[in-house]
């Protein structure tokens, strides 16, 4: 059995003279939570609608769960639950409705998922579907992905629409599926304080290529900002700098790997260091998707490749 529950490789989709997803390498392992990121625009939905056989890739290959996503769509999908960020569902129907509706799909079905979900997300389960507000469609949609006890979880933007309070439920409710079952969480999102939360792995995309793919808590230990004071010190990016930014006697480098490194260098050119902080992840997408040149990274659960591939 596959350890990795999404690989693609070379995976692209073009569309007439646009290029969506260019030359993707996603490595998403079993039982883990894999936050997919990028700005709107950037190819996620695209490359979800691939990883479902949903929409035939130009070239590449997608497997999921060790299957050929579009060879095998129909074992994909039976394994699998998606939200996608469009919601709509059966208007004329209840969420117990629904629910009855589909659990005769599924043999792996958890009706104490259902119970949990309606409990926790207070979701009225006797209102008619085309009924409720935004909020609620999303939390049933929710509900009957997390009810199906599938070996994996693809969600589009899952917390759109939801209150703040709703979507610290679900965030915990995601964070206990790989423990509790074992199945991989995949989702997307632009919410980057809410993928820093729960995220085991994080794969950042921009204009459809991969910028970066790794273990958050990797990506957290290595990226450092640093701020200097001194004449004359070094201005050049290189594959350990990512920029330099100069205001009258400080300068403040952003480093990816081997900070203290680059400190001691620092002071070997009589700079003073006044301070080596750490970046969140906000931080760290806002500096890598202003980079003028994308970087494609190494795999999931390696200590990333694209660290040192930075020009």
């Amino acid at each position: 059995m596959s350890e990795l529950a999404i690989r693609t490789e070379s995976l692209t989709k073009r569309y007439k003279d646009a290029i969506a997803v260019c030359g993707l390498n996603l490595s998403v392992p079993r039982g883990s939570i894999y936050g997919f990121l990028g700005r709107n625009g950037a190819g996620k939905t695209t490359t979800i609608k691939m990883l479902l056989g949903l929409a035939h890739p130009t070239s590449g290959s997608a497997h999921v769960l060790g299957m050929n996503a579009l060879r095998e769509r129909t074992a994909v999908l039976q394994r699998t639950a998606f939200v996608s960020e469009r919601k709509a569902l059966y208007p004329s129907l209840t969420p117990v409705e629904l629910v009855r509706f589909s659990r005769g799909f599924y043999p792996t079905w958890c009706d104490g998922m259902v119970e949990k979900c309606a409990r926790l997300f207070e979701i009225p389960m006797r209102e008619k579907f085309g009924n409720l507000s935004n909020g609620n469609q999303t939390k049933v949609w929710l509900l009957l992905a997390l009810a199906q006890g599938a070996d994996l979880l693809i969600l589009d933007e899952p917390t759109t629409a939801l209150d703040p309070v709703t979507v610290d439920q679900l965030l915990r409710v995601l964070a206990e599926a790989p423990q509790d079952r074992g199945c991989a969480v995949f989702f997307s999102s632009h919410q980057l304080e809410e993928v820093e939360r729960i995220a085991d792995y994080v794969g950042l995309l921009e204009h459809g290529k991969l910028l970066m793919e790794s273990r958050l808590d990797d990506i957290k230990s290595d990226f450092r900002i640093i701020t200097a004071a001194g004449d004359r010190l070094p201005m050049q990016t290189s594959s350990q700098v990512l920029s330099v930014n100069a205001e009258q006697n400080f300068c403040r480098y952003v480093i990816t790997k081997d900070a203290e490194g680059f400190a001691a260098r620092l002071s070997g050119y009589g700079a003073t260091i006044v301070s080596v902080a750490a970046l969140n992840l906000r931080e760290i997408f806002l500096r890598l998707v202003g980079k003028e040149e994308s970087c494609i990274s190494g795999n999931a659960g390696e200590t990333p490749a694209s660290f040192s591939s930075y020009r």
